[in-house]
């Protein structure tokens, strides 16, 4: 009795463990079509695209509070910083030091 106790308390833990390791992260505050605040840009992110206005879709990641696109993998990558995110707005840093603000 005490080795099958035993041994589904490893199964357990060890369950934990690759169910956390196996989940991928999530960005779906970021997904979705944004509009900027005066009107004049429009920003469409998808689970693999990135695309300002209407231009070409370029692929992204994100690492930690910095979005990181680049067309079809070249290098180098155009960083995007992110400054405020939630559900219905977002604040966003573009490579030129301009920030603008986006929503839903």
């Amino acid at each position: 009795m005490k080795k099958t106790a035993l041994v589904l308390v490893h199964l357990a833990c060890a369950f934990v463990l690759i169910s956390g390791a196996c989940k991928s992260p999530s960005n779906n505050k970021l997904k979705g079509l944004w509009l900027s605040k005066d009107g004049s840009k429009k920003l469409n992110i998808t689970d693999k695209t990135f695309a300002i206005d209407g231009e070409e879709a370029e692929d992204y990641f994100v690492k930690g509070d910095t979005v990181f696109t680049s067309y079809q993998g070249n290098l180098p990558y155009t960083t995007y910083r992110i400054q405020k995110l939630d559900d219905r707005s977002l604040k966003l840093m573009l490579p030129d030091s301009v920030a603008v603000e986006y929503s839903r």
